[in-house]
């Protein structure tokens, strides 16, 4: 389905501020230990220097908002968990440090970047759960057991308490991106061979797992299943989320949201087990999609590319798609999701991340970063729910020496921001509107 939808950014003057508390560096490694090939990919290195670090591709936080995890690339492919220094409550962004180091194969030559990481929306008095996307085509699934085994060795910075507890097989080559579902009993993954995975999971503590979160391995056989795969895109897929069905799009309580090389945005639902795509989004924008993220409640979407520009979408229901003459190239009497709004020039380069704020942060707050290495933060001001204008509320031109490549919005906390880059480093960010 074409879409097309006109401005919606004005020009005002900033209203709020984004200021860096906190650069969060991962252990640098030593030049002589790497092939000269990864040398050349470690973005930034100094060249008066004998050390280098990784890239940093992704960020998620803990549901508690307690942990920061970080996924790297080569040289050091691993997952780095950062926590809070719970004296300072971390309630102004900083006191931040690193506790733990994860890697799939440690010691491995051959190990590959790790792309994308998330954690699992699991009760709080569960273990912790984090699922990761590798360039080897595979999806990890790593939990915590340093409670139950009560150790945590910070002075090493090694695995701690967590251990791999599965590994999901199934994409033909590179993992792009992993998204949960609300209840943590769905997993996505999408990759490179354009196609769409749903995982069932029985995670303890969820409402599929043991419900009490109760000691032992939640990985083997039996706890992750394959729903489906979904193939209908023609370029890598390369951001995914779940999003509320509001009753709308077949008969699941969720839809799942994927963004494109090929430049459109499909939406998949669930009808009576089977997923479909109920709608395709295209005519938006003119490159890469290349992050996707829904606003609380579910009710709106935003989209960045490589067109630089960010546009905003406003789902509505079937019989609101009716009102507004829409046509429909699904095959079920579902509702619509819409491009109400675009910021034809957010960045100077390519969108790389865009998240939408907690609600405590203020209405209709989206931040982006992208190739120009900039942070933005937009509001929305003015207009309708069908129109909405939107304005630039902060902006950090150079917020790191690179491509900023995810940008989050802490859960709890609506001053708090995390960034990554291609430059190695980890940066928490205080947001303050005036």
């Amino acid at each position: 389905m074409a879409n097309t939808c006109d401005s919606s950014y004005k020009s005002k003057s900033p209203q709020a501020s984004l200021s860096c508390v906190q650069t969060l560096r991962a252990p640098r490694i030593k030049k002589s230990f790497i092939s000269d090939a990864d040398e050349l990919l470690t973005s930034y290195a100094d060249k008066h220097d004998n050390t280098c670090q990784s890239p940093v591709w992704s960020c998620s936080w803990s549901q508690d908002g307690k942990l920061l995890a970080t996924c790297h690339g080569r040289p050091d492919p691993c997952i780095r968990l950062w926590a809070v220094n719970h004296s300072s409550g971390g309630n102004n962004g900083e006191g931040w440090t690193l506790v733990a180091t994860l890697r799939d194969n440690e010691g491995d030559e051959s190990s590959r970047t790790i792309r994308s990481v998330s954690f699992a929306p699991v009760p709080n008095n569960s273990r912790k759960i984090l699922a990761t996307a590798s360039f080897d085509g595979t999806v990890s699934i790593w939990e915590d057991f340093s409670n139950e085994k009560n150790i945590m060795d910070s002075e090493s910075h090694t695995a701690c308490g967590w251990e791999c507890t599965a590994q999901l097989e199934g994409h033909e080559n590179e993992v792009k991106d992993v998204a949960w579902n609300e209840t943590g009993t769905l997993l996505a993954s999408c990759g490179r061979d354009k196609s769409v995975w749903i995982w069932e999971c029985f995670l303890p503590g969820s409402i599929g797992g043991d419900g009490n979160g109760s000691a032992g391995k939640s990985g083997g056989d039996g706890d992750f299943e394959c729903l489906a795969v979904l193939q209908s895109h023609t370029g890598d897929v390369k951001s995914i989320v779940f999003a509320p069905s509001h009753g709308q799009f077949g008969d699941g309580d969720e839809i799942l949201l994927s963004a494109s090389y090929d430049d459109t945005i499909k939406c998949w639902a669930e009808d009576a087990g089977d997923w479909y795509c109920a709608l395709t989004l295209s005519g938006v924008h003119t490159s890469t999609i290349w992050s996707i993220a829904v606003s609380p409640g579910g009710v709106r979407m935003v989209s960045g590319s490589g067109d630089q520009s960010l546009a905003i979408y406003r789902c509505y229901t079937a019989s609101e798609k009716n009102e507004l003459d829409e046509d429909h190239d699904g095959m079920h009497s579902d509702g619509i999701w819409k491009c109400v709004g675009r910021l034809p020039s957010a960045h100077k380069d390519v969108i790389y991340s865009v998240d939408c704020a907690p609600a405590k942060a203020g209405h209709g707050r989206i931040v982006s970063g992208g190739g120009d290495k900039a942070i933005n933060v937009y509001r929305e001001f003015g207009g309708s729910p069908d129109a909405p204008k939107f304005s630039l509320d902060a902006s950090v031109d150079r917020a790191h020496e690179g491509d900023v490549n995810c940008v989050k919005w802490h859960p709890l906390n609506g001053k708090i921001l995390a960034s990554v880059g291609d430059d190695g480093l980890i940066k928490i960010w205080s947001y303050s509107s005036k």
